[in-house]
């Protein structure tokens, strides 16, 4: 006998098999960040004979710029820290922080590093291009005060290192080092691959034929010689394994690619004797449409801020379809600072320990995406939105996008900023340890509109933050205040549309989150269609008392739409802002 046996299956019976059908059959969502191919170890988990240092919190202290607000003082020669190594690995990263001197020169010392007690390498360091001091833009004089950017970082290769080595990292001063302290915040370890090989039809800036190296090492010229043959011929542009000493723009026109050996193998950096010259600096500008650039490192050499003179790094306009992908940019004012591009994709870059902004997107930039990118010891916003128009913009600006990226530890502004412009958007992102401002700042701060208001670029469509990670964030910015980890700023103007969904925001050094405004000379912001949905704050205030999950200021107008979110205590100070459920 063949039993038959019908079950009667409900509408939500049946979308519930279909959920749970789509988790055993579809791939596990990316978690929130880049995809990071390298492991980090913190100090203050390793084994140490120095001194661990916080957790603490404030302006100006060298525990709240270290990851976690901890780290490890190596404060006698043989001091040190050690871990064991949990994946193979060749190359390695140490964020560090020495004392500067009382001309604001700097110090200097040296690590060894050993594997199973062996040395394996000498390092030296100096604290030359970090300390700066004072208000805003900054100096090197330490008579200014009120001290920051007191990490820098080094990076080792060919470190043959096997899962369970143990690391150590000692401080071994030696010859005319007169640092009075080495402090380790972090070590990163990664497993890189060989260099890559020069691509089939390419011409390499190495050949002789473009003019090689002056006197000095300078290979400027042949660079410049290299890249108008390319442009003629629609070869690639190979910059072979390599340290090249590059001492002036080089200007890359329409059509032309330019490809390294790998970020840890192709390197252009600054002549530090010629590098307070402006115009002697390593500065990579765009002129045109369909520019690729990849696979290549840029070490400039300043370490002070001046916003009066040009970017150094990656600047210029890269029109439409260009990319720039796998650049480690660090020791330059901005990684990149991109005006008048569409459709412009940069992917897996690390901006290091820049004086300025990580990557800017600026002036005209449309349908653009950041990607898989890092930025971690930035002087301002890791990644930054700023629709302004001090020149001409050739496309509308909006519908760009932050995506799977990872901000760290700048000592200054905030990990994502987006100050205006059409539809942008910052998805599946990780922040962490931004204790100098918000992890994320949507604001009407700075300009977007044109003199004669025949353009203005302030917020339009939707703005949407979606499904992004946020740890010890929310920190004292300079001359402004304590910012919350994610932080409205309605500076004069009004905001319409933003979507905050999917947010976890966790150890919030002040307020969880805040809808801030400035209003003077009868200019009001007033915020609407703004939403708050699927958003989980917890453990905020830890740096300073009576701080709240979400907190509306007092000159605050508009409203904010809360679903389905977990905010902790909400205070409402304004009297013409609607919180509604």
């Amino acid at each position: 006998m063949i039993c038959y046996s019908f079950i009667m299956i409900t509408k939500q019976t049946y979308f519930l098999l279909i959920g749970l059908f789509s988790l055993l059959t579809c791939p596990a969502q990316e978690p929130p960040g880049a995809a990071i191919p390298w492991t980090t170890y913190e100090a203050e988990q390793m084994r140490t004979t120095g001194t661990i240092l916080g957790p603490a919190y404030g302006a100006y202290r060298v525990e709240t710029e270290s990851s976690g607000q901890r780290c490890v003082k190596l404060g006698a020669k043989s001091q040190y820290v050690e871990f064991a190594a949990t994946a193979d690995a060749n190359s390695m990263v140490i964020r560090f922080s020495l004392p500067d001197d009382l001309e604001g020169n700097g110090t200097s010392s040296t690590l060894g590093i050993y594997r199973n007690g062996k040395l394996i390498g000498d390092e030296p360091i100096n604290s030359h291009y970090a300390w700066l001091y004072g208000k805003y833009p900054f100096t090197n004089d330490p008579d200014s005060g009120r001290p920051r950017h007191f990490y820098d970082e080094v990076r080792l290769k060919d470190l043959p290192i096997q899962k369970g080595d143990v690391i150590r990292i000692q401080r071994d001063d030696r010859g005319d080092d007169h640092a009075g302290y080495c402090i380790i915040d972090l070590v990163d370890l990664e497993k890189v691959g060989p260099p890559g090989v020069a691509p089939a039809n390419s011409l390499s800036v190495a050949d002789v034929r473009w003019g090689g190296a002056d006197s000095m090492g300078d290979y400027t010229v042949a660079f410049r010689n290299c890249i108008a043959a390319a442009a003629q011929t629609g070869q690639t542009v190979w910059i072979p394994a390599g340290t090249f000493i590059i001492a002036g723009d080089i200007v890359v026109p329409a059509h032309v690619s330019i490809q390294g050996a790998g970020m840890w193998y192709s390197e252009l950096t600054g002549d530090e004797k010629s590098y307070a010259a402006v115009s002697k600096r390593v500065r990579l500008v765009g002129t045109g449409s369909d520019i690729h650039l990849a696979d290549f490192a840029i070490t400039g050499r300043l370490n002070y801020r001046s916003d009066k003179e040009s970017n150094d790094g990656i600047t210029g306009s890269y029109g439409e379809n260009s990319t720039i992908s796998r650049l480690w940019i660090e020791h330059t004012k901005v990684g990149m600072w991109i005006e008048n591009s569409d459709h412009l994709t940069i992917a897996g870059c690390r901006m290091r320990n820049t004086l300025a902004d990580g990557i800017n997107f600026c002036v005209g930039m449309a349908h653009s995406t950041i990607r898989d990118c890092t930025a971690r010891g930035t002087g301002d916003d890791c990644f930054a939105l700023w629709p302004t128009v001090y020149k001409k913009q050739e496309f509308s600006p909006g519908w760009n996008l932050f995506i799977h990226c990872t901000a760290q530890l700048p000592y200054l502004a905030n990990g994502a900023a987006i100050y205006g412009g059409d539809s942008n958007a910052v998805r599946d992102c990780s922040f962490s340890d931004i204790s100098q401002g918000s992890a994320i700042l949507i604001s009407t701060t700075f300009p977007t509109e044109s003199r004669d208001k025949s353009i203005n670029n302030n917020f339009s469509g939707t703005t949407v933050i979606r499904d992004c990670d946020i740890t010890n964030s929310g920190g004292f910015d300079h001359e402004w205040d304590w910012r919350a980890a994610v932080e409205i700023c309605l500076d004069k103007r009004s905001i319409s549309g933003i979507e905050l969904d999917h947010l976890t925001i966790e150890n919030s050094l002040s307020n969880g989150l805040s809808v801030v405004a400035k209003n003077t000379d009868g200019n009001i912001g007033t915020l609407t269609n703004a939403t708050l949905q699927n958003v989980k704050i917890t453990t905020y205030g830890i740096a300073v008392k009576g701080k709240y999950g979400l907190f509306i200021s007092r000159e605050a107008h508009g409203a904010l739409g809360i679903r389905g979110s977990e905010t902790g205590d909400i205070r409402n100070e304004s009297g013409n802002f609607v919180i509604s459920r």
